[in-house]
């Protein structure tokens, strides 16, 4: 068997440029990979099959399936894969996880069934299943472009700790697309607070709050019920600043020492909410393949 994690994201910049004449909009966004993990087991099967141990996982809706069925076409039956999900990212959370699940179900598939895909031609089939799927081949920090295609790596975040709050959502097909309808053009930017933190870490500086942007921050506290009181709590808490990671509703800070940042999650979990404690990750951590059995 065959065993790969699919970490969770945030985004510690997210702006919007423009909406494309093909209907996708134009982002500047600057991707963190977390310690929070979905997990993915492969085995011999017939055909393409994916089971979760969630039962409110649909495999029409998500994308797993399909990243398996895209490298499927390349082997013939009965040399098929069965995938298990071990889910742990919640589902609509704004983390990417499926998307990440996607990026490992192409991996797993190709060392599975010993496919010899570079990591540039998986980038390919990536860019065929979503926004944030290709930069999940590889993780750490990076610059995604375009609409969220095309990735440059960027030198690792320094090691912080993430804590996340995690409210529960109704599950609403479509709530990304939804999110990026809701901004009017004013909102738009021309990209100035990514390329600000890119050059501070490209310089090896230390980030603070003052350098996080998301821009669905301007419409989310209208969007989702209850998220301007999750916000004041998470502060009470102790956050010293609260963001929205992706497209919402997960909430996060970053802390830079251990035990404050359990002290937080702590707090948080003392009133009931789903909350964690989790690293930021480097290019690379977590992604390496376990072992076939």
């Amino acid at each position: 068997m065959l065993t790969i994690a699919a970490p969770a994201k945030i985004n510690l910049t997210l702006e919007v440029l423009k909406k494309r004449e093909d209907g996708y909009h134009k982002i500047r966004s600057v991707i963190q990979a977390i310690d929070l993990c979905d997990v993915l087991y492969f085995e011999a099967g017939s055909g393409i099959e994916v089971v979760c141990d969630d039962p409110r996982w649909q495999a029409d809706k998500s994308l797993i399936p399909r990243a398996a069925a895209l490298l499927g076409e390349q082997f013939s039956c009965p040399e098929g894969v069965k995938i298990h999900l071990a889910k742990r990212i919640p589902l609509l959370s704004g983390l990417a996880g499926d998307s990440s699940g996607a990026a490992a179900a192409l991996k797993g598939v190709n060392v599975f069934r010993g496919l010899g895909y570079t990591e540039g031609q998986l980038a390919d089939f990536a860019a065929k299943l979503g926004s944030d799927t290709a930069f999940f081949l590889s993780g750490g920090t990076a610059l995604v472009e375009g609409r969220g295609e095309i990735v440059s790596p960027l030198p690792s975040l320094p090691e912080m700790w993430v804590v996340l709050l995690m409210p529960k959502v109704a599950r609403t097909i479509g709530k990304t697309g939804k999110m990026y309808s809701a901004l009017d053009k004013s909102l738009f930017t021309e990209g100035e607070k990514t390329d600000s933190l890119v050059k501070k870490l490209s310089l090896g500086e230390d980030i603070d709050r003052s350098d996080l942007f998301n821009v669905f921050e301007r419409v989310a506290y209208d969007t989702y019920q209850d998220l301007a009181r999750y916000h004041n709590d998470f502060l009470a808490a102790g956050a010293a600043s609260v963001h929205l990671a992706g497209s919402g509703p997960t909430l996060f800070t970053l802390v830079k020492d251990k035990s404050n940042a359990l002290e937080i999650c702590d707090r948080l979990k003392e009133q009931g909410y789903n909350a964690c404690a989790v690293k930021t990750l480097a290019r690379g951590d977590l992604l390496r393949t376990g072992a076939m059995a």
